[in-house]
């Protein structure tokens, strides 16, 4: 039997994995489930190397994705080895190490022949949402040539962990979206993973002044050394006041990313007319329009999911060294102590906490 035959004949064996598996709100657990299988001719079956944790993981287990049914495997990032492939996959082969994205695309339907990925008729967020996803030894990736990316030999890939969610969100749904430029002065509200990617990529398109907002100090701290030109601690102080004494009428653009109604109006009062709002926070409230005093200021408000349309340039970006997500990373662990990996990052503040890498 040849060392391929024998693998598969090993994996055909272990018939079950460990998987971080949603019980219903405030119930996780770690247990044994079976191996997922290859469904159509369009899958690859890949094993996780390492996957990490996403403030949307943190939503489900609070309720606040309904959508998702308890039984579901969570997490919708990672990085990991091609273990199988269906008949009709043609980009990927055994043992090319990938790039898993958050966004599940066929390439075919018309949401995503105008790049809307995120809505793809047979695909968008389903991994952890709506099938089995990565905090897991193995997951299926459905529409594998569309949805991996390969893994450049030699690459960082714990910093690739980034590309399959944060830093395409923060890039997409927060610098373009709000329409960045040369010169701008622009506000990020919430210095979480999501806020530091908008960060890091905003500086692509060289504004002028880059305000953070948090109430965290050490997170403030880390703004700070990743590019952030001035902080503000909401929780010390009058945003609105501080931006308005320091700036003509406002900031150019306003990127909301922590997804509560508080800093969404702080996005409100801050921006200038004519400038942008642009919400990456995923809201599980309403929050209340003040377009009494904005229908007349000529604003735009953006918000949306992820398409991933950048993620092939931010790769490139990331394998030149021009872009250093790593930075991010303050925490690593097992899968066997992922239980662990959620109370320090339901606990972010107390943990000093920005992501954690979860080796399966």
């Amino acid at each position: 039997m040849d060392k391929q035959q024998s693998n598969k004949s090993k994996m055909v064996q272990t018939k079950t994995m460990k998987a971080l598996v949603y019980d219903g709100p405030g119930k996780i657990q770690l247990k044994d489930v079976p191996l997922p299988k290859i469904e159509k001719p369009t899958d690859v079956l890949v094993k996780i190397l390492k996957t990490t944790i996403c403030g949307t993981d943190l939503g489900i287990l609070h309720g606040k994705t309904p959508s998702v049914k308890p039984g579901t495997t969570l997490g919708h990032e990672g990085v990991g080895v091609v273990e199988e492939i269906g008949t009709s996959v043609r980009n990927f082969k055994k043992g090319d190490h990938v790039i898993i994205s958050c966004i599940t695309s066929d390439g075919s339907c018309e949401y995503c022949k105008k790049q809307m990925y995120a809505h793809c008729e047979d695909g968008g967020w389903i991994l952890g949402h709506l099938i089995n996803g990565t905090q897991a030894e193995y997951v299926r990736i459905p529409h594998a040539d569309n949805s991996l990316y390969l893994i450049p030999d030699g690459a960082d890939e714990e910093a690739l962990v980034m590309l399959s969610d944060i830093l395409p969100t923060g890039h997409e749904i927060g610098v373009i979206n709000g329409g960045v430029k040369p010169g701008d002065t622009i506000a990020i509200v919430g210095a979480g993973p999501i806020g530091m990617s908008a960060l890091l990529t905003a500086q692509f398109y060289s504004p002028s002044k880059i305000y953070m907002i948090d109430m965290d100090e050490n997170r403030l701290k880390m703004a700070k050394k990743f590019g952030a030109t001035d902080t503000i601690n909401s929780a010390k102080e009058d945003v609105q006041k501080r931006i308005l004494a320091e700036t003509k009428d406002g900031v150019d653009v306003a990127i909301e990313a922590v997804g509560v109604p508080a800093t969404f109006d702080i996005c409100q009062k801050i921006v200038r007319p004519g400038g942008n709002i642009a919400n990456i926070g995923v809201h599980g409230k309403p929050v209340e329009l003040q377009i009494q005093d904005l229908w007349i200021q000529n604003i735009t408000i953006t918000m949306g999911l992820v398409n991933t349309n950048t993620t092939p340039m931010l790769l490139k970006t990331v394998s030149s060294g021009k872009l250093e997500p790593s930075k991010l990373i303050t925490h690593h662990f097992k899968l066997s102590e992922i239980l662990k990996a959620y109370e320090v990052f339901g606990n972010a503040a107390k943990e000093k906490a920005m992501k954690v890498i979860i080796e399966a």
